[in-house]
């Protein structure tokens, strides 16, 4: 029998709009994968037609989201299992699109400032969810041949610390965990090397979010290598906490990522989402 295998950490409305929830589900079977949560940014509005694809063509959905907190660096949390109809949820997420509105428009006037012909029309245009993010501008930017790709838009403008970046955020981590806590989710801590602090200061912050009912960490993402792999899974278990992961999935927006297997060589078993669910 086949090991069943999952990938917590996929996008699909907050990409570029080249893959649908439905697609994406169609993609994840393919694939051969049993179970796929679907995180999009900021948003659950590709959740319910994730679902409704999931039992048809044999693949669990696990209804999720990813939250941008505020943070010096870059800080993401993920809630698994959660009631996407909440009413704290809705709530919680109109101010936070708020700010993320500040924020594209914040960022589309750092690139002119700089130089750069881009605009928030042709952010939307590519965009069909309506939400915008550092990638649409970035492969704006690609396309008009400022740079080669849209990682080294990122390297260069976008990413923490460059020219282009906005830190605007609504939610701090504590109250994105303690959010998806409320709702009924699993919260775990996405990519925490991507928070670019020292161990020592990572494992006090992890300490301090799990009073407010921090559930675990990514202990598998595409970018880890193994010393990293074993580092957080090890941190994880040190803590008291689980561990998710996923390869952070966006289709044809970071095309050297693949849905299940991330740049090749990941493997996550079944068994870690059952671990989520405490089964």
């Amino acid at each position: 029998m086949c090991e069943k295998l999952i990938d917590l950490h996929t996008h699909s409305t907050c990409s570029d709009g080249s893959m649908s929830p439905r697609e994406l589900v169609r993609y994840a079977a393919q694939k051969g994968l049993a179970a796929i949560a679907l995180t999009d940014h900021d948003s659950v509005s590709g959740v319910e037609e994730a679902v409704e694809e999931g039992k048809r063509v044999g693949v669990e959905i696990v209804p999720a989201i990813e939250l941008s907190v505020q943070s010096e660096t870059e800080t993401h949390i993920l809630g698994y299992d959660i009631d996407i109809h909440h009413p704290l949820l809705k709530k919680a997420l109109d101010g936070v699109m708020d700010a993320r509105n500040t924020r594209t428009l914040n960022t589309c006037k750092k690139l002119n400032d700089l130089g750069f012909d881009v605009s928030m029309e042709e952010a939307y245009a590519i965009a069909p969810s309506g939400i915008i993010g550092r990638a649409h501008f970035a492969r704006i930017m690609m396309e008009k041949g400022y740079v080669s790709s849209v990682k080294e838009g990122f390297d260069k403008w976008l990413g923490v610390g460059k020219p282009a970046y906005d830190g605007t955020q609504a939610l701090t981590a504590q109250q994105a965990v303690k959010l998806i806590k409320d709702i009924g989710g699993h919260a775990f801590v996405a990519h925490p090397h991507l928070i670019r602090i020292s161990d020592d200061a990572l494992r006090v912050f992890l300490i301090e979010l799990k009073a407010y009912g921090l559930d675990g960490i990514e202990g598998y993402y595409n970018e880890y290598t193994p010393e990293m792999q074993r580092k957080f899974q090890s941190m994880a278990k040190e803590l008291g906490l689980k561990i998710s992961g996923g390869t952070d999935f966006h289709a044809k927006m970071k095309p050297h990522i693949e849905i299940g297997i991330g740049q090749g060589n990941m493997k996550i078993p079944y068994s870690v989402l059952e671990n989520i669910r405490g089964v």
